[in-house]
């Protein structure tokens, strides 16, 4: 009976023995087929350019936000100096200012954009291509080439003044002005705003606004209860999309605004070129990252982005 016992022992010793022995080998050999996967491979690319292009830049600038002040070295004491002086100094201002700039922007692109928009889905049709073409058109220049145009028409003695003087309008120049700015933000980022929302335009079922207007409901309803809800993912993507961009826009206050209009984006050049305080900068570049990228999560939970690509 001993003996029975000692040989069923031993051979479950011999078989827990293999199978510690094939766990490693099993987990290597999916390692490797994992390794080996196209997929992967052909990931490995994109995934090493987001490293170093994206996440190792960032790093660097979070890294640089807790240095002390006027340092160009990682290799100091951690401090929240930057940040206190932050809150300390008058950087709220431009903070707040950048902000309304870019909520005033696109509660115009939005009141621009929709009308045209549904202009270019529903009314043009197959010419509203042509239309899209030439709205994309300017996007081949340069941004500061377009609006060095727009500053001499609205200069003092320029396009707009010199005009309305021939017919005994007397006109200050406007450039330089927080207008000037809100224009320019306008007139440059409207493609981005416009064409997310063609697209959420162009996701309302026309069966949809039909049944509506078999039910007895008015222009105004449909537009409230069918129009804006359908198309709502195309233009929230476009408002969000535009905002972040216009906040940290600063092409256009420099050219537009001068010295009259500094928004925060201005105040972080100057932190890494005049002042060559890295620091600093860094730490108002990742304030700036922290509010766009909370707002992108809060309004991307609410964006179906199936919807829009055509998954669902």
């Amino acid at each position: 009976m001993t003996d029975i016992t000692q040989l069923i022992s031993g051979k479950s010793a011999a078989v827990n023995a293999a199978a510690s022995e094939a766990k490693p080998s099993r987990a290597a050999e999916r390692l490797k087929e994992a390794l080996t996967n196209p997929g992967f491979l052909a990931a490995v690319p994109i995934g090493l350019l987001f490293l170093f292009g994206f996440i190792g830049p960032l790093a660097l600038v979070v890294a640089f936000s807790f240095m002390p002040a006027s340092t160009f070295s990682l290799m100091q004491m951690p401090t929240l100096q930057n940040y206190a002086d932050i809150f300390a100094n008058s950087y709220y201002i431009s903070f707040v200012l950048s902000l309304f700039l870019a909520a005033v922007t696109v509660a115009i692109l939005l009141v621009i954009c929709y009308p045209l928009a549904v202009a270019l889905v529903r009314v043009f049709g197959k010419k509203g291509a042509v239309l899209t073409l030439l709205i994309t058109a300017p996007l081949f220049v340069a941004d500061n080439l377009r609006l060095t145009g727009w500053m001499l028409f609205f200069v003092k003695g320029g396009v707009l003044p010199g005009t309305l003087g021939l017919i005994g309008i007397e006109m200050e120049s406007i450039l330089y002005t927080t207008g000037a700015t809100l224009f320019g933000l306008v007139y440059i980022y409207l493609p981005f705003m416009l064409f997310p929302m063609v697209l959420g335009v162009s996701m309302v079922p026309p069966q949809a606004r039909e049944a509506a207007f078999d039910l007895g409901a008015t222009r105004f309803q449909i537009l409230k209860e069918v129009d804006i809800p359908l198309a709502m993912p195309g233009i929230m993507m476009g408002a969000l999309m535009c905002f972040i961009l216009t906040a940290g826009a600063i092409t256009e206050a420099k050219v537009m605004g001068g010295t009259a209009v500094v928004t925060i984006a201005q105040d972080i050049q100057k932190e890494f070129t005049f002042a060559q305080n890295w620091p600093r900068g860094s730490a108002l570049s990742v304030l700036m990252i922290l509010l766009a990228g909370a707002l992108s999560l809060t309004l991307l939970k609410r964006i179906d982005l199936d919807s829009i690509f055509g998954r669902k």
